[in-house]
């Protein structure tokens, strides 16, 4: 029977003082005890496994001899290399070496893992602008496994009880010998009957067939608030797959896409968007009503604007998702040419330009020149 490295057993390195051989001894000795740990069925095994190695290296000629030989075996010579765990004794560093870490074939350990947690979920839902703006509440159906509410998640039937595995004796592991050139290695593996639960189940559930879980769709509503935007995503804790008898669900994350807005255009937390005037407001000045998320709300047009002037509206934009803050309305003004004119609008276009109403400075001719050459269309 192969056995771990005496030093590792008790946690010390292999220069290690006999104090600390001493002090390491003790600290596992009360850690493994059979009267401190009377639920564990290993606890005794452990104790020995310590008792011995402290029992080697406490005697100085007995740690030489172990030191040059190492555990000693039935062999004709007296001594040898046998015993050596992969990945436990550090001789399997030897694989790492020459094989990269994959020692697949070579006697390869697996450690001892719990039960494995569910996997996560990811759902995406597409909102509308608003909806990112003000936040709002949805319900979405997941299709996902569940824990077995029958059974549970044990995956035995109602009235019968789960039983120890005899094939790994409870540790989900079995273990096999191989005797190599280089000593007795150990592969550790995954038990193939319980599938690493520890458990076995003679007289199984029959609405999960002895798995302990199901597969179902379930409606989850999520609350979105305000704020969020396209690639955003919202953590639904414990609302992924189910994880294996003991552990704990995945999570189910919702990753937000905003429909594009026919009208507003979102930047950070500020919205943008234009509105067309007629000339005669640019010129004289007007006071219009703009579209925002809150509603219509009222713009001063100062006489004189020019297009492509902008105006802010302050804390009209989107409510920030972590701030108690919110971004601003950006509006672009656009002047409209008018196509269709009556022969008095003509007229009185024609006596504004005589009268000096065409003397523009040189950046504004350009504008004007096209407006007056669309009023002759007309």
């Amino acid at each position: 029977m192969s056995k771990r490295d005496y030093y590792e057993v008790l946690g010390v390195s292999r220069d290690a003082s006999q104090e600390e051989i001493k002090k390491a001894y003790r600290k596992m000795a009360r850690k493994h005890h059979p009267d401190t740990n009377q639920d564990d069925p290993e606890a005794g095994k452990k104790f020995k496994e310590v008792s011995e190695a402290y029992k080697v290296l406490n005697d100085p000629q007995k740690r030489s001899q172990y030191d040059r030989y190492g555990h000693m075996d039935t062999g004709a010579n007296g001594h040898g290399f046998g015993g050596f765990e992969t990945e436990e004794s550090g001789f399997g560093d030897i694989f790492d070496m020459f094989f990269g870490g994959d020692r697949s074939g070579f006697g390869r350990s697996s450690k001892r893992r719990g039960p494995k947690r569910g996997a996560d979920l990811q759902y995406e839902m597409e909102i509308t602008f608003e909806e990112a703006a003000f936040g709002t509440e949805k319900e979405v159906e997941i299709p996902r496994t569940e824990s077995c509410e029958e059974c549970g998640g044990s995956g035995a039937k109602k009235g019968s009880e789960t039983r120890t595995c005899p094939d790994c004796g409870g540790s989900g592991q079995v273990r096999q010998s191989q005797q190599t050139p280089f000593g007795s290695f150990v592969n550790v593996q995954t038990c193939s009957r319980c599938k690493g639960r520890g458990e076995t189940v003679d007289d199984p559930c029959p609405h999960c067939r002895g798995e302990g879980r199901i597969r179902r769709r379930r409606k989850i509503r999520v609350k979105i608030p305000a704020g969020v935007d396209t690639g955003n995503s919202i953590r639904m804790q414990g609302e992924g797959e189910a994880g294996e008898p003991g552990a704990s669900p995945g999570d189910l994350f919702v990753v937000i896409r905003v429909k594009p807005h026919p009208a507003f255009e979102r930047r950070d937390d500020d919205v943008y968007s234009e509105m067309p005037i007629s000339f005669v407001q640019a010129t004289l000045g007007d006071e219009v009503e703009v579209e925002t998320l809150d509603g219509k709300v009222k713009l001063k047009i100062p006489p004189g604007t020019q297009t492509g002037t902008r105006f802010r509206i302050k804390e009209k934009g989107i409510p920030h998702v972590r701030k108690n803050t919110r971004g601003d309305h950006f509006v672009r003004v656009t002047i409209m040419t008018p196509r269709k004119l009556t022969e008095k609008q003509k007229e009185l276009l024609r006596e504004f330009s005589e009268d000096g109403g065409d003397e523009i400075s040189k950046e504004d001719k350009s504008f004007f020149k096209r407006m007056k050459d669309a009023f002759r269309m007309h």
